[in-house]
């Protein structure tokens, strides 16, 4: 009778710690409209943490944009009118929060990150989403959405814990932990 019960309470704590586990990735969005051709970075995301954003504005709407994960910079999506922003995240600095405003193409993106800073792109115009993710210690992982020749017509935010094994962020710890015992 003892080991039956330690077998039972062995498989409960494997069924529950698998349940866990599995509970890490969400998705926020689609915000936008309908048009433009469909992108996703799903790819990208094996290349590393997002390190950096370049968004593309004009005085209506995001008309571009690329994102860099890990040392390695995705495709453009979008247009090319407008002017072109880029910004650096701190090492193991990450994305936690993406707010903006919508009618029929993306008109505001505001990123927050877990080092308390926020960026914001394009006007306050428009129908306002707030994209976070469902599960905690998880961040953005990577987008996907839709864009035309001339602009991103909507966008969407997936969540979850970085990859085990991620050579780039062990490559940034490693960098950051060297640098913390030389100071």
């Amino acid at each position: 009778m003892k080991n039956c019960f330690i077998i039972i309470f062995l498989l409960s704590c494997s069924i529950s710690l698998h349940a866990e586990n599995s509970r890490t990735s969400s998705f926020s969005g689609e915000y936008g409209g309908t048009g433009g051709n469909r992108f996703s970075h799903s790819g990208n995301q094996l290349e590393g943490p997002l390190t950096a954003l370049r968004i593309r504005v004009n005085r209506n709407y995001i008309v571009g944009l690329q994102v860099r994960y890990g040392k390695e910079w995705s495709n453009y999506v979008g247009g090319t009118n407008g002017d072109l922003e880029e910004i650096f995240l701190f090492q193991r600095e990450s994305i936690i929060q993406v707010s903006g405003k919508y009618t029929d193409y993306l008109r505001k993106l505001v990123f927050v990150t877990d080092e308390g800073r926020y960026f914001s792109f394009g006007k306050d115009y428009g129908i306002s989403f707030s994209g976070a993710p469902l599960f905690p210690n998880t961040v953005l992982r990577y987008i996907s959405g839709r864009s035309s020749s001339s602009v991103i017509n909507a966008i969407g935010f997936h969540w979850d814990k970085y990859a085990a094994g991620c050579s780039y962020c062990n490559e940034a710890i490693q960098e950051q932990d060297n640098k913390e015992r030389v100071e």
